[in-house]
């Protein structure tokens, strides 16, 4: 059993099992509880009934974060010619093409998203064993293979996350800063949890959203309450 730190079992005193929050409560705590000396990044786990080793109950998508997700997010873009120059002039972090795949292949990530032009999959698919684990990779599915590289580096530099149910069947991914106030959290949530719902894959069986937990770096998690989730994106309050 992990052991916990003395202000981690602090923050946790009075903190009830297995308790359902509302999301103005769940928001409120993980505010209360994110005291570390740092911005804390504030996280969404959601568990699905999916089963990912099966190819109808795979999920992977991208969505707009209504107020970001007060990280400066560094896109590295693959391209040439004037698709290079419109990267550039997009506010691409880093631009290239087979120049970029070696420096990566030598071990260089030092950046948070990646952008493809089309023809440059052929040099970038080298890169799959480095860039897939980080969940970096492009990919036409999450819309960074484009021949549109400037409007899609304006929505990774505006919060546009990626996300995808893993192994256990978990989606996780970041909804803002602890410095966020709960109202834009609140938002930033149903935001993502709207767009896994639209995104739900045809062989998914059963429950499809089980439970979310929302968490800040070094704080406990509290459990949203799904039915209210469904019912406030349902009618748009996003």
């Amino acid at each position: 059993m992990p052991k916990h730190s003395k202000r981690y079992n602090n923050l946790t005193k009075g903190l009830e099992a297995l308790k359902v929050y509302t999301l103005e409560e769940a928001f409120e705590n993980v505010k209360k509880t994110a005291t570390a000396k740092f911005d804390e990044t504030i996280d969404i786990a959601v568990r699905t009934g999916l089963d990912p080793k099966y190819a109808d109950q795979q999920l992977r998508g991208s969505c707009v974060l209504p107020h970001g997700t007060g990280k400066t997010t560094r896109v590295a873009v693959f391209a040439a010619g004037e698709k290079a120059t419109e990267a550039t002039n997009a506010g691409a972090d880093f631009v290239g093409a087979e120049d970029l795949v070696a420096k990566i292949e030598g071990g260089w990530l030092d950046f948070d998203a990646a952008v493809a032009t089309p023809d440059m999959m052929r040099f970038v698919g080298k890169l799959g064993r480095i860039l897939g684990p980080r969940n970096l990779m492009p990919n036409p599915k999450v819309g960074t293979v484009t021949q549109d590289v400037a409007k899609v580096i304006t929505e990774l530099k505006a919060g546009k996350v990626q996300y995808r149910v893993e192994k256990a069947g978990i989606i996780h991914t970041a909804i803002g800063k602890a410095s966020f106030d709960a109202k834009k959290l609140k938002e930033n949530f149903l935001a993502f949890f709207q767009a896994i719902n639209k995104a739900k894959p045809s062989g998914a069986k059963g429950t499809y959203i089980k439970s979310a937990t929302v968490s800040s770096s070094m704080g406990p998690g509290y459990q949203i309450d799904i039915n209210e989730a469904r019912l406030e994106s349902e009618k748009g309050a996003v």
